[in-house]
């Protein structure tokens, strides 16, 4: 099942797309995306992304675990970002480190999609307030990021405040827009979030195609980066994302004994972002290169977790449930 979840995935149109605008580069194609559509998609998808985790709030029968699980989510994603940032700043840049660290500390809508595949073939049941804490990590990783690049990228804030970089952090249009849309998908009743689904659900996957055509057509252009590390970044893209996956679904027993969002917590660490996290730094830190980002989380941890991760993770939580 591993194997038909792998090729499944590795034909998904979206990463088809990403692989087509790495080509288009080595083709020497005039292939591109406008910057400003460029720009519409990655506040779209950060739009998108925090309504529907709103809406999946609203309709969560909230309890003690609940509570406790969506506190742990967060303190997953507050907590990854710091760690992997200071792995990765011996080896890489500032604004390199801080987008990575934001990439790993967030995570990946298609992963957490995948192991909600993993579960049925298990016959268990993803439940709602998962997909809610799913949207609401891709924040703290995005602040704690951008925190940290601003803390140590001195030379270019010379003379600013500790609270003036953490007041830009949580302001940030980035990360205000999918904070603000989180907590409008949670203000809006069923009615009012109908009338807009078509927006926010139905042309989703499009303008994910897209973006990450513009996102492989851009790391084409900076793939000589990635090579140029060494094992560097292949190492840390299966070696940290693993021992997340495998901690946080051993201690996850602390906030819920339940087996599938013991499992969903494990891939929810594991995972790494190239959707919102991408999209953000894109707009705050276009310093950071997609070229390294993006083949780290979508060539390496993406596969290594569906085919390696998975089952180490279910593996935990059957030992320790």
């Amino acid at each position: 099942m591993n194997l038909d979840l792998l090729i499944e995935n590795l034909t998904n149109p979206a990463l088809l797309f990403f692989i087509l605008g790495v080509l288009a580069v080595y083709l020497k194609s005039d292939l591109e995306i406008p910057y400003n559509s460029s720009k519409f998609i990655s506040l779209y998808l950060l739009f998108s992304i925090g309504f529907k985790g709103g809406q999946e709030l609203v309709h969560e029968h909230i309890t003690a675990e609940v509570w406790w699980s969506i506190l742990f989510g967060l303190f997953i994603s507050a907590l990854i970002p710091v760690y992997s940032f200071f792995i990765l700043k011996r080896r890489l840049n500032i604004h390199d480190s801080g987008a990575l660290a934001a990439a790993y500390g967030s995570v990946s809508a298609v992963t957490f999609v995948t192991a909600a595949s993993y579960l049925e073939t298990q016959q268990m049941t993803l439940h709602g307030h998962m997909v809610a804490i799913m949207a609401l990590m891709e924040s703290p990783a995005i602040i704690a990021g951008l925190l940290l690049i601003s803390l140590y990228a001195k030379e270019e804030t010379p003379g600013v405040s500790k609270k003036e970089v953490i007041l830009h952090s949580f302001t940030n249009g980035s990360v205000l827009l999918i904070l603000g849309s989180l907590v409008i998908g949670l203000l809006a009743s069923d009615k009012q979030a109908e009338g807009i689904k078509p927006f926010t659900n139905d042309i989703f996957k499009g303008f994910l195609a897209i973006f990450l055509l513009d996102m492989g057509i851009t790391s084409g252009k900076n793939l000589k980066s990635f090579f140029s590390f060494g094992w560097f970044p292949f190492l840390f893209a299966i070696i940290i994302p693993l021992v997340n996956g495998c901690f946080f679904s051993w201690v996850s027993v602390l906030v819920t004994h339940d087996p599938s969002s013991r499992f969903i917590f494990g891939i929810l660490a594991a995972s790494a972002s190239y959707i919102a996290v991408p999209a953000a730094m894109k707009i705050a830190a276009p310093k950071s290169n997609p070229g390294l980002l993006l083949p780290m989380a979508l060539a390496v941890t993406f596969p290594m977790n569906i085919t390696v991760g998975m089952p180490i993770y279910w593996q935990i939580v059957q030992m320790t449930g």
